[in-house]
């Protein structure tokens, strides 16, 4: 559209113009390579690290984008993500509203990429049990995602899980499990076996056998996970740590507190070398 535009305009015009296009490449090219490695650190579990580059990505987006454009939506969504991860709730609310107010703006009603923002600020109110917030969010980013990328595809199966851990809290279990299956069957349809997102499928699953009681389920499907995720991640990566503290909660419960102990100094020290 722009050539278009500028070539009846003088060469010196044209070249100017060009000089403006290598600019704006560059700048994509920087928040590309920003936004990349603030999503590497966040995945090895860096979340200290992975703040300081996507606050930078954040930065370079609002400069050379623009504050309401679909940069911004993805860098504040990014930067939300990694404080939701450290548990700093309220800072993560603020930039996952600010990311859905602008997206509302610049996105289709069913782009995949307001979904993101609708889940993601859905998961703000339910860590903090605020299910008649999240509930409605969670279902319209699932509308969404159904909408526009299939029944079957992975980010269908992640806003169903994330909807199911809203009934779990309110113990609709029945609710729960539904979604739960439903997510699992898509995850191991399009998924490696050895994907870390199956091993979390498990692990909810896990998650709602020991809620319900059965404790004996709950330690397979725990195990299961834990061994896909120390395979597909390390032993020392956060989102292990998580699953062994399900583990620690099932040994206490079930009066096995060696074992539960055991666990939790693994814990401690795989997270005291990642922050």
């Amino acid at each position: 559209m722009f050539f278009k535009r500028i070539l009846p305009l003088i060469l010196i015009i044209l070249g100017s113009f060009l000089y403006g296009i290598f600019q704006g490449l560059e700048a994509i090219s920087q928040w590309d390579t920003l936004d990349n490695e603030a999503e590497e650190l966040f995945q090895a579990g860096k979340y200290d690290r992975a703040i300081e580059v996507a606050k930078k990505a954040l930065e370079l987006a609002e400069k050379e984008f623009g504050p309401e454009s679909p940069r911004m939506v993805v860098s504040l969504n990014s930067l939300g993500l990694l404080h939701f991860n450290r548990g700093e709730y309220e800072q993560a609310e603020t930039l996952y509203k600010r990311a859905l107010k602008i997206g509302e703006k610049v996105f289709d009603p069913d782009d995949p990429g307001l979904a993101t923002s609708l889940n993601n600020l859905a998961a703000v109110y339910f860590i903090q049990g605020a299910h008649a917030k999240a509930q409605p969010l969670y279902k319209r980013s699932l509308e969404i995602m159904e909408k526009t990328v299939g029944p079957d595809d992975p980010n269908v199966a992640t806003c169903l899980n994330n909807l199911a851990d809203s009934y779990l809290d309110q113990e609709n279990f029945e609710k729960a499990e539904a979604l739960y299956k439903r997510a699992f069957e898509i995850r191991k349809k399009v998924l490696d076996p050895g994907d870390p997102d199956l091993a979390s499928s498990l692990n909810s699953l896990g998650v709602l056998a020991y809620r319900r009681g059965a404790y004996d389920k709950a330690e397979k499907l725990y195990k299961r996970s834990l061994t896909m995720l120390e395979k597909a991640l390390g032993p020392d990566h956060p989102l292990v740590a998580k699953v062994l503290d399900n583990l620690v909660a099932l040994y206490h419960e079930t009066e096995r507190s060696a074992e539960a102990k055991a666990l939790e100094k693994r814990i401690g020290r795989i997270r005291s070398t990642r922050r």
